[in-house]
């Protein structure tokens, strides 16, 4: 800090002394003129001194700031010429263009940054990627005050090298036009004249010069990667998305909703994994299984407990009746309706514009199209354990049509992965009678939580009769007879589990085979490679939905497929960068797990600074009357305002709760926002009020207090 208040100082001092002792009087066009043979007959006596002052001088008019460069710049044609001048203008004036930056970074950066961050993010990130660039472009326009560009460039990113090589090249082409004026300054009247409408223009269009290069350097690009491949004349599509999930769907509708012609490509069954194997029918058995929770636990509303009486068949009956209640949202024939024509078969891109399908009766058929979306999805990942294909294994995918089987559900039941979807069904078989073992590598379950709420959950877990088996490493799987065993070992030791049943829940994998990725070249990685406008290679092939990631999720699914769809089809015109900035998601075990932006375990390992606001449910009036006072809201905020970083809630119903500040935060909107906004009582929604008010009360203004009470206290007499 002292540093800082001592350079301030010393810059201040260096303005103020130029203005107060009227040294602005020398750098005009006419003290120029009038000292031009003084300043010859200086530079005869001692032309390495003068010309070492001036360009000291340069540097330290340039560093600070202050007006005269212009001035100086002729000055240097006029007395040392066309080449020697240059050179020293060149190289002083990128000098103190280089210390102006580094000043300004170093007095403002960090605070600036600190306070702005938030809203310079996407300043930030593209000075990162092309800072050089875009600085380049304004050097090259006299037009833009350099002196502004020194200072404003020094509050971003950008590394100082880099600022000083592109200034240096960037200014050369301004340099040369004044330091050649100068050298016939007996001919200029004003600064104005030197730079004609005719130059302005031509600078500008200097400027635009990298901006061509780039866009040339893009079509070449561009030219390269599809100069293997023939393009079609004319095109059956606009549009052809691969797979009817969640993205696939979306896209797919978005691209009728505009009037384009769009097919949707389905293998299997359409509304993909989440309608059939993963968020309805979990839903659903979560809704069975607790309403069984509850009669056991009856007595906690005054009424009488009993052991629910339930046929498990029925159970499973009604996960698939619900599936079918919601299959018409996602249905061939809605989508038809829509404008959208649905082929059902598999599809695989054999060029960049062509798509062949081999539907379900055998027929192939070959439709060219101006854009490809790929959203395939994403499958459970079974690990390779030795013997787990002998004794046979569940997975979040076939346990619906298995366990439908089932007039009891399994007496002994392994969940491998403390995730959300293990978390989710090992507490749905356990509320309905299965003997349940848990089992997870990582020191705890939902390990992306923070700690207190891994420790809630698997508290939650446990109470419900679950054996979590946390450090545990799955080695192989027995069998003997109709023995099965799994074998894990945790702290050296090997541990035996048996069981009639084993799920594995141990994540999710990008379905990437078989679709062509691998003849067009497309690189892969877990997930197809994307650039932020979810373009792959080729810029006309696009990957949305789980199969590119980062979040495999059905919302962030449905929200890529905006991106991808809108880029495909009016990206000539106008791209959209994938936003990820708030995504929330909920993990629906009893009590639910929700959150959105950063936790605190996010927060310090991306080393953010944050303040931390708890509010605990037991304390709020509708958790009471329903008996559902476990668990609690922590918000954190930036220290020493209401703005939200992330927000935490556990406990019932958390996932609707989330909503108010996944909105809040999309739109900027802070704590005392939410704070003054009528909550319906008694509700469980209230909650968010009252953490906003938790935060009121840690930042109320002790001094106005004070004299508030004060003033009541004279008003009283």
């Amino acid at each position: 800090m002292i540093k800082k208040v001592l350079l301030m100082l010393i810059v201040l001092s260096g303005v103020l002394s130029f203005f107060a002792f009227d040294l602005d009087q020398y750098l005009t066009l006419e003290a120029l003129k009038q000292s031009q043979d003084e300043f010859s007959s200086l530079q005869a006596e001692s032309p390495w001194l003068v010309a070492a002052s001036f360009f000291m001088v340069y540097i330290i008019v340039t560093a600070l700031s202050l007006p005269g460069a212009a001035i100086m710049t002729l000055a240097a044609g006029a007395f040392f010429g066309l080449v020697t001048g240059t050179l020293l203008v060149s190289f002083a004036s990128t000098i103190g263009a280089t210390l102006a930056f580094l000043v300004s970074r170093f007095l403002l950066h960090d605070s600036v940054q600190h306070r702005f961050g938030d809203k310079l993010k996407a300043i930030n990130d593209g000075i990162a990627r092309d800072g050089a660039f875009y600085l380049f472009t304004l050097r090259l326009v006299p037009v833009f005050p350099f002196f502004l560009i020194n200072l404003l460039m020094g509050l971003t990113p950008l590394r100082a090298g880099t600022f000083y090589w592109v200034s240096q090249a960037g200014m050369l082409a301004g340099t040369l036009v004044y330091v050649n004026a100068g050298t016939q300054l007996a001919n200029i009247d004003s600064l104005s004249g030197i730079l004609s409408p005719g130059l302005l223009f031509s600078f500008a269009l200097l400027g635009i010069f990298p901006i061509l290069a780039k866009k040339a350097a893009q079509y070449v690009q561009k030219r390269r990667v599809y100069s293997a491949w023939s393009k079609p004349k004319s095109y059956d599509r606009n549009l052809i998305v691969i797979g009817g999930g969640a993205a696939g769907l979306v896209s797919s509708y978005i691209a009728a909703a505009v009037k384009a012609k769009v097919t949707l490509v389905e293998a299997h069954k359409m509304g993909g994994d989440c309608l059939n194997y993963g968020c309805v029918p979990s839903k659903a058995i979560i809704k069975s299984a607790k309403l069984a929770q509850q009669l056991r636990h009856a007595d906690r509303y005054g009424l009488e407990k009993s052991s629910p009486r339930f046929s498990f068949r029925a159970v499973m009956r009604r996960v698939h009746d619900v599936i079918r209640a919601v299959e018409p949202h996602d249905s061939v024939e809605r989508y038809t309706k829509l404008g959208v024509e649905v082929l059902q078969g598999y599809a695989k891109v054999v060029d960049p514009w062509t798509v062949e399908i081999t539907l379900h009766d055998g027929s192939i058929q070959r439709l060219t199209t101006r854009n490809i979306i790929i959203a395939s999805g994403a499958r459970p990942f079974v690990p390779p354990l030795p013997g787990i294909e002998e004794v046979g294994y569940l997975t979040s995918d076939t346990l619906w049509e298995e366990f439908a089987k089932l007039d009891e559900p399994p007496e002994r039941l392994v969940v491998l992965g403390g995730g959300p979807i293990g978390c989710e069904l090992a507490q749905s078989f356990a509320r309905l009678g299965s003997q349940t073992t848990q089992v997870e590598m990582a020191p705890r379950i939902m390990i992306r939580e923070d700690e207190e709420v891994s420790a809630l959950a698997q508290s939650a877990l446990e109470e419900d009769g679950i054996t979590v088996l946390t450090g545990h490493k799955a080695l192989r799987c027995e069998l003997d007879g109709v023995r099965k065993t799994l074998v894990v070992e945790s702290n050296g030791e090997e541990k035996r589990i048996e069981f009639d049943a084993l799920l594995c829940a141990v994540g999710r994998v990008a379905r990437l085979s078989g679709y062509g990725l691998e003849e067009l070249g497309i690189p892969t990685e877990r997930t197809v490679v994307t650039n932020e406008y979810l373009e792959t290679l080729y810029p006309n092939i696009f990957a949305a939905g789980d199969v590119a990631g980062p979040y495999q999720f059905t919302h962030t699914a449905a929200h890529m497929a905006w991106y991808a769809s809108v880029n495909a089809l009016f990206g000539s015109f106008k791209r959209f960068k994938v936003d990820y900035s708030v995504v929330p998601w909920a993990t629906f075990i009893d009590p639910e797990v929700a959150r959105v932006g950063l936790n605190e375990q996010e927060a310090k390992e991306k080393g953010i600074g944050y303040e931390v606001t708890r509010y605990d449910l037991d304390d709020l009036d509708r958790a009471i009357a329903d008996s559902e006072t476990r668990g609690f809201i922590k918000v954190l905020t930036v220290p020493g305002k209401d703005k939200i970083l992330g927000v935490t809630i556990v406990g019932a119903h958390a996932a609707e709760m989330l909503s108010e500040y996944v909105l809040a935060m999309k739109h900027g909107l802070g704590l005392n926002k939410i704070l003054g906004t009528i909550h319906t009582y008694p509700t469980l929604s209230e909650a968010n009020k009252y953490a906003a008010g938790e935060w009121k009360r840690a930042h109320a203004p002790e001094k106005l207090l004070a004299l508030s009470e004060r003033y009541h206290t004279w008003k009283r007499g």
